[in-house]
């Protein structure tokens, strides 16, 4: 199933990826709400995960969906896990980088996995066993086999304060052995550059299933690995 139903996300990531290149021109008139301190959510968020669901259910209707913006929907072994707008705050505010998230569980154990950069029109792709691409073209991670010349990317917690100390402290040690940290503002698109050998690592804490089951799955099938703390 999973080849048919990636062709199914990759179709509702380029609606949803439509609806957000359509709102580009006016971000000073997008409505805005914060959702909690430092959380935001706009119209064209919502609006891009209706598209996405809308297309998903079309053809799956009984698979559950869990979603930044919608929730937790339904009961099912197999799980849509969708972001619709991950980096938020860079689109908002006209920074280029931002992207589209969309993941199947079955079980818990992620099946296919998409990051879909609309503006740059690139698509990563995953299926559990069968490998990962990048439009079409083979991903493998980059082969450094300790942190001497090491490209990291992180995300700060921003949202939780009280794990900045231990950031910090997480980030001086890295930079002081690795080359260079960079910060992006869309763990999924991160973990798309790791699988594409363009940053080396990628660390951060905080983050929501929606924000990395399909990156996970990109570095895994690109010969990555991924671990918790």
């Amino acid at each position: 199933m999973s080849k048919a139903a990636l062709q199914i996300a990759i179709k509702a990531a380029r609606a949803g990826g439509q609806i957000l290149l359509r709102h580009l021109s006016r971000l000073e008139s997008i409505p805005v709400e914060e959702k909690e301190r430092n959380d935001f959510v706009s119209e064209v968020d919502r609006n891009a995960e209706k598209e996405i669901l809308r297309e998903i259910r079309r053809v799956f209707p009984r698979h559950a969906i869990l979603a930044e913006e919608s929730g937790a929907i339904g009961d099912a072994r197999q799980v849509w896990v969708i972001d619709p707008l991950d980096g938020t705050s860079n689109y908002l505010r006209g920074v280029p980088h931002f992207s589209i998230s969309i993941a199947l569980l079955d079980g818990g154990e992620p099946q296919l996995g998409l990051v879909f950069d609309p503006l740059r029109s690139e698509l990563f792709t995953a299926t559990r066993g069968g490998g990962a691409f990048l439009n079409d073209k083979r991903m493998r991670v980059a082969q450094r086999k300790s942190l001497d010349g090491v490209l990291a990317v992180t995300g700060f917690p921003f949202r939780q304060h009280e794990h900045l100390d231990a950031h910090w402290g997480m980030t001086r040690a890295v930079l002081t052995a690795a080359h260079d940290i960079r910060r992006t503002g869309s763990a999924a698109l991160d973990l798309a550059y790791v699988a594409a050998g363009r940053f080396d690592a990628y660390w951060e804490s905080g983050v929501k299933p929606w924000d990395v089951a399909a990156g996970a799955l990109l570095v895994r099938e690109a010969g990555g690995r991924c671990t918790d703390f």
